[in-house]
């Protein structure tokens, strides 16, 4: 799969746009470089990442609030990565109606799994669905938390 068509959602004056010549990679790269998940990463990595994933930006006008990626095979998997709504844009809905479009993306229907992680956005993720893994014990993984570190 090459190209992929552009998915556009619109709610008043907000846009959901899957178009990646429209992200500002700044907005995107001064978010994740100081959140918790994702402190200290090269702007040189947010790029790559994107090259490869599904992306969801969330715009006001021309202006970028909000952000989420997946990374996906388009047939089983999904991972959905780096969700953020910029603070002076939260408490209006953003954040539900991203994730309300990430999941109902037709490109993404008929997975079997779905996976994401969060410290602090359970209620948010639990709105579209999301649940603890019924078997934890069958999760594992690698982490190297100071990879961005020089």
């Amino acid at each position: 799969m090459n190209a992929r068509p552009i998915q556009e959602w619109r709610q008043g004056e907000y846009l959901i746009s899957t178009e990646k010549s429209r992200l500002d990679l700044d907005v995107i790269h001064r978010f994740l470089s100081q959140s918790y998940w994702a402190q200290g990463i090269p702007r040189e990595v947010v790029e790559q990442s994107l090259e490869q994933s599904l992306p969801f930006g969330v715009y006001k006008g021309e202006q970028q609030v909000g952000f989420a990626r997946v990374i996906t095979d388009y047939a089983t998997f999904a991972y959905i990565g780096d969700v953020f709504v910029l603070e002076d844009y939260r408490g209006l809905g953003l954040s539900t109606w991203l994730m309300q479009a990430v999941v109902e993306h037709p490109m993404l229907q008929g997975l079997r799994r779905w996976m994401l992680l969060t410290r602090d956005a359970h209620g948010l993720y639990r709105k579209i669905g999301f649940t603890a893994p019924a078997s934890p014990e069958r999760y594992m993984e690698r982490v190297l938390p100071d990879v961005y570190k020089s």
